[in-house]
């Protein structure tokens, strides 16, 4: 109560000679209170009614021990309720000899706790770092710098291949600067390299649709660490393209949260306008859609987002991404990009009947002279009837797997090759073998050698 506040009560008793004690009842202020106040008045006037500060305001009265032995019981993990703490502390502070403080004191002292020291105590340091750390919010300086790019579950099931119920997953790929959703893919099954490169084949090569412009290489790519994006393949992809591959720290998801909102956008302004949406508290709804329903429902929603206005950006994605006009730089050819995004690399060695590969055997004319040489080879796990041979970086040829039905070499092919590697070797020992003879043989005639019975590999060689 204010010093008017206070006159306005007293004034009763100064003016109209209202007895301390009946204004006590009537007002509800203690007697003690108002002789205070009159004593005040009488050496101040009005002014001297004014409340004054506590000397000890903001202090506890409480002992610093039984302070501390409440901090110390709060920030022990798990921490107690407030009423085990109030029982311990006043078993302690009779045990010291000390003053026991009230069960609201020993809220008070709860309450008063930094809530970072809380977090910190109590959760440990991930929680803490998550919830109070400073974050520098970060944008990259112009299109197609930063690309990030990540998986979901979708909050909805739908019709799988098997006629069964299936949750199917989301693969995005945006761009830091623009906020633009430059690439995606929707499948069934867990996230692996193929996914993440049928993803970043759409990100970087030109789309059909004139409005979704956002296309090119980036020069940074910023992923998890899940096994898709620490796989060979990607690191290879990587080199070949020019792009830098950067982790996110390990159980720091602050960096993904541009890609992490657009998830939450697409589950909560998309899914739940499908059948099938996995909403609160609908346990097992019936799927309609199949997969390729679904992916037709997000590409639309995908161009949606990327021309609607981004609070954020004070502009649509798409034209934070057109800026004033700029070229991307882009792969040599959509073949170079999906020999480098939707073929595996590994490592063979050709062998006289082929090159043997996941159980089977793949010929082509082309390895006839590169038997016992080792070659790398690139294939798509979706389709092991042929694979890509090269040697040192450099395109050979396509050998077909020879239990392919409709793709089976003739037998006329592989002896064309042999022969044709045979020439060849004849012809480089030929330039080679004479030189060496002219130069260590005396000047005479030498008699005719007899001539030497040819080895005989295959029956056919006598044809």
């Amino acid at each position: 109560m204010d010093a008017d506040g206070r006159w306005r009560v007293l004034r009763l008793h100064v003016e109209d000679q209202v007895p301390l004690a009946a204004l006590a009842r009537s007002t509800g202020v203690g007697e003690r209170t108002l002789q205070r106040w009159h004593q005040r008045y009488r050496a101040g006037g009005i002014a001297a009614l004014e409340p004054r500060p506590r000397t000890d305001a903001g202090q506890r009265r409480t002992s610093a021990d039984v302070v501390l032995f409440v901090e110390r019981l709060a920030l022990t993990r798990p921490r107690p309720s407030i009423a085990t703490l109030y029982r311990l502390t006043v078993a302690e502070a009779d045990q010291q000899h000390l003053p026991a403080p009230s069960y609201s004191t020993v809220r008070a002292i709860v309450q008063a706790l930094d809530p970072a020291l809380v977090t910190l105590a109590l959760e440990g340091p991930a929680s803490y770092r998550d919830r109070h750390e400073l974050v520098y919010r970060f944008r990259a300086d112009r299109p197609n710098r930063i690309w990030q790019a990540d998986h979901t579950e979708l909050d909805i099931l739908i019709v799988g291949p098997d006629g069964r119920p299936d949750r199917p997953w989301l693969t995005a790929v945006m761009d830091d600067h623009a906020r633009a959703i430059c690439g995606y893919t929707v499948f069934s099954g867990a996230p692996s390299a193929l996914q993440t490169a049928l993803a970043l084949r759409q990100a970087i090569w030109r789309k059909n649709d004139p409005q979704w412009a956002m296309c090119g290489i980036p020069d940074i790519l910023y992923v998890d660490h899940g096994s898709d994006f620490t796989s060979h393949h990607l690191d290879r992809t990587a080199i070949e393209l020019h792009i830098r591959l950067i982790h996110s720290t390990v159980a720091r998801p602050q960096g993904r949260g541009k890609i992490e909102r657009f998830f939450g956008t697409v589950n909560t302004e998309l899914l739940n306008t499908l059948p099938g949406h996995l909403g609160p508290g609908s346990k097992a709804p019936k799927p309609v859609l199949d997969l390729s329903a679904l992916d037709q429902a997000i590409g639309d929603f995908v161009t949606t987002y990327n021309e609607r206005p981004h609070r954020e950006l004070g502009t649509s994605p798409r034209d934070a991404w057109v800026a004033d006009g700029w070229l991307p730089r882009m792969p040599d050819s959509l073949e170079q990009l999906d020999g480098l995004l939707l073929t595996v690399a590994k490592h063979r060695t050709v062998q006289r009947d082929g090159i043997h590969f996941q159980g089977q055997r793949y010929l082509a004319p082309t390895l006839a002279p590169f038997v016992g040489h080792p070659v790398t080879i690139r294939y798509d796990p979706r389709d092991l009837s042929e694979i890509r041979v090269y040697d040192r970086n450099t395109f050979l040829c396509v050998a077909i797997d020879e239990d392919h039905p409709n793709q089976r070499l003739s037998l006329r092919d592989i002896e064309t090759a042999r022969r044709a590697r045979r020439r060849q070797l004849r012809r480089a020992l030929n330039d080679r073998i004479p030189t060496v003879a002219h130069r260590d043989q005396p000047h005479t005639t030498p008699d005719p050698a007899p001539r030497r019975q040819r080895l005989r590999t295959y029956e056919e060689d006598d044809r």
